[in-house]
């Protein structure tokens, strides 16, 4: 673990030529792209579709730490939660913007590595870099990032639209997530009292992985169309369950209840959160940067979720009087409350 050691810091003359060089390894995939990288603005033509936008910014040693973040990760991270915010709205990705503010410690090289991750994410879910504009900082990392995703009307979900009986499902399994951050922080504290000590992380790759690579769910939204199942409400999940089910029931004005044997959890990530002296559910519930997608079905859909691979039914929704409730495995209703991780 250490500082990314600089040789050739970025100038800004020639800036536009380093753009227009950087650009060439997004390859254009989306036929509403109509003028991409290279122009004074980008053009975007999404036909009848509705476009969904999400836009967000990126500080070093707030949202990211270099100490233990690949810049090639990094870049393909940062596009996967926007991208994910995309796909919260039931829609598909379809173009990205991408500003980045580096200092002298950052050479050519290095912004290459941070765009090479932002690529593999683009080609992940088929979307086109549009924007791009590199720019000083005085020393900390900065990114911003617009992704674009394109909707037809009938298909927009927002959180608002669940009603009573209906499951709520979610993709992917939770804490792990947060689990790895845990264990990366650990090492970083060993590292700071003795740099020459190596991390610790065998057989915790898996949990490594789900922190600093998540994957956008654009397969789940391929796969709720392919079974014909039109969510009544979605959300992403970025600072627990516990954040992301209330957001539906607010906005739907609705109770729920969840089931905590139905969370779903990797044997891996139970067994060091048992290490780490840290109650499981507690983790899955108010930990964050999972970003995985939390929707309501309507019962009548229950045999064709079955199919979609990677989703798990948690709970239902109940009339708003009953607010939000938690099941504990021994059969005991606690309120449900949200603590959150951090909003990115």
């Amino acid at each position: 673990m250490s500082e990314n050691a600089t040789s050739e810091p970025v100038k800004m003359p020639g800036k536009y030529e380093l753009i227009k060089e950087l650009s060439k390894y997004f390859p254009q995939e989306n036929s509403s792209t109509i003028v991409a990288v290279g122009d004074d603005a980008s053009v975007i033509e999404p036909d009848a579709n509705q476009m969904v936008t999400s836009a967000k910014v990126f500080v070093e040693n707030v949202h990211f730490d270099l100490t233990y973040f690949p810049l090639q990760h990094l870049g393909y991270k940062l596009s996967t939660i926007v991208f994910s915010d995309v796909l919260a709205m039931n829609a598909v990705p379809s173009q990205l913007m991408v500003n980045i503010a580096v200092s002298d410690r950052f050479d050519l090289k290095m912004v290459n590595e941070i765009l090479s991750g932002v690529a593999a994410c683009c080609e992940t879910v088929h979307a086109d870099l549009v924007g791009l504009d590199l720019t000083t900082s005085p020393r900390e990392l900065v990114v911003s990032m617009t992704a674009i995703g394109e909707c037809a009307p009938a298909q927009l979900c927002t959180r608002k639209g669940a009603a009573e009986n209906e499951l709520i499902c979610v993709s992917g399994d939770f804490a792990a997530a947060y689990t790895g951050l845990l264990l990366l922080e650990r090492e970083k504290k060993v590292f700071e009292k003795n740099p020459g000590a190596q991390p610790d992380f065998s057989g915790k790759d898996y949990l490594l992985r789900r922190q600093l690579k998540p994957e956008p769910r654009i397969d789940i939204i391929e796969n709720l169309r392919r079974e014909e199942i039109m969510p009544t409400a979605m959300t992403n999940v970025t600072d627990g369950l516990a954040t992301s089910v209330i957001h539906i029931c607010k906005a739907s004005h609705k109770g729920c209840v969840l089931f905590e044997e139905k969370l779903p959890m990797t044997e891996l990530t139970f067994v060091t959160l048992k290490d780490l002296d840290i109650v499981h559910t507690v983790a899955a519930l108010n930990g964050g940067d999972d970003y995985e997608l939390m929707f309501t079905i309507k019962q009548a859909d229950f045999e064709k979720i079955k199919k979609v691979e990677n989703v798990s039914i948690i709970g239902y929704i109940k009339e708003e009087a009953a607010g939000y409730q938690l099941i504990t495995g021994d059969n005991v209703q606690v309120p449900l409350k949200a603590q959150g991780f951090y909003n990115a």
